[in-house]
This record gives structure tokens, sequence and C-alpha cells, in this order.
């Protein structure tokens, strides 16, 4: 289904758009279930708590929580559930919609299946996407499918609308490209964030600029999410980056 001009311009001022059960209930739980079995059997490849060494992470992957998983890397290619919604026809005339042309699936970013588990799964402070990508043009759109209920209470995502289209200063970025929570510039930014509580089969739409944060999983269970990325074929990644690295998939439009 086509976005409305409504939508369009939501996505254009806020940087991200919210599409309301976009997903069914089957669909989701097929895609679960491939999750759940691949998180239990440890399916290569993956990415620990203990690997990105955010603030609460078990320390080493020996340590107590070190094998908590994070992420089931390399999504595309963990079965036809997972293909099949990365190039779910519908979504990808949407994309293309706001690209304004044809859409490729860049398989070097994102590209998994986040695993935020309770006691061991850690918050994520203020950042962009594009920090860390290599692409001429900051316009790319990652897509997050909630394959359960979304809340603050199990670290649902924040966004700070607009702000995709900000400028800032060297200061206001720590080291890691993340907002500094100490620096007086960044308080009316942060002001403006706001929580988005997901319900099952909805789908985020968010720009790879627009500023965005998640809280730890305080629940008892495990929230399972989707995310790839896709950009517009004029804006191909930078030869010999990381961005180039994986391949990617034409998907028109």
């Amino acid at each position: 289904m086509a976005l409305t001009a409504s939508q369009l311009e939501t996505f254009r001022e806020d940087g991200y758009l919210i599409l309301p059960r976009y997903v069914s209930q089957a669909d989701c739980e097929a895609i679960l279930a491939d999750a759940r079995a691949q998180l239990a059997a440890a399916t290569l490849p993956l990415e620990f708590e203990a690997d990105v060494g955010y603030a609460g992470a078990p320390t080493s992957r020996e340590a107590e929580g070190g094998q908590t998983v994070r992420r089931l890397l390399k999504a595309y290619d963990r079965g036809d559930a997972l293909r099949g919604w990365a190039t779910r026809p519908d979504l990808i005339e949407s994309l293309a919609q706001i690209f304004g042309e044809d859409v490729v699936l860049t398989l070097a970013h994102h590209n998994c299946v986040m695993t935020k588990h309770p006691h061991f799964g850690t918050a994520t402070g203020w950042h962009r996407d594009i920090r860390y990508w290599s692409f001429p043009q900051n316009s790319l759109i990652s897509v997050w499918l909630a394959l359960g209920p979304e809340t603050k209470a199990n670290g649902a995502l924040r966004f700070i609308p607009g702000s995709h289209r900000e400028q800032l200063g060297a200061h206001q970025l720590d080291a890691l490209d993340f907002l500094r929570p100490d620096e007086p510039d960044n308080q009316p930014l942060v002001a403006r964030g706001r929580q988005v509580e997901l319900a099952q089969g909805d789908v985020v739409l968010f720009h790879s600029g627009l500023f965005h944060a998640a809280g730890r999983n305080e629940g008892d269970t495990t929230k399972f999410s989707v995310v790839f990325a896709y950009r517009g074929e004029s804006n191909p990644p930078t030869p010999g980056t990381r961005s180039a690295s994986a391949g990617e998939v034409t998907l028109g439009h």
C-alpha cells in the first residue's frame, strides 16, 4: 500500500514514521519461531552484549551474563520468513516513495534480529545510525519490525523528532558519537525525546540521521525485533569501507 501525502510529510519532518499492524500475527510468529530456534541453537554469526562494551554490559564473554546474545547477525540469510519480510513488495514501494528512486537493501548494516534480554540487555544512548556508515548522502532508512510488544519497561525505542535535520558541534558528541548527556547544549535536544511503544506487527521507518536510543529490558522475557537498512539507488556505499563489504540486494520499486 502506498504511503499517503500525510505519512510522507510526517517522515520528512519528524524523521520517522510508524506503520501500525503492518505485519500479520501469523507472519510475526513465523519469524519469531525461527529467531527463537536459532537463538537456542546459538546459530552463528552472533553479537554478544559483552562485545559492545556499553554501560552495564558484562565485561567479557566469560563474565556473568557474558553469553547473553544481543543480535542474530546476517538475518537476510536466516531463512525464508526473514528474507520475505526484507523484500516485501509493499514495503519496497513505500521506501521507493520516500527515496524517489529504486531501493537497495544493504547487508552490511543492521541486517539482524535484536534480542534484548532481561538483566543483561543493555541500554543504548542517543546516537545516529549513520555515524559508522559510509555513503555519500545521509539518507538511508532503517526499518524496524516489532515481533512482540515494545514498551518503556522492556527497552523500547525513543526518538528525537526532527533531529535528522540538525547540525551538531563536535563538542556535543563523545568519542563513539553518542550525544554527551553532560553537555548543556544537548539538553534542549534530549528534552524533545519521545518514547515510542509498539505492538506486535508494528513497523517503524526512521532516517539514518535521526537520533534514537533505547532503555534496558526490565521485564522478564526477551524482546525480539528485526532491523534492516535500505538506500536509494543513487547513494552507493563508499568503496573500500565496511558499508561496501557485505553485498547488497537490488529491489527496484
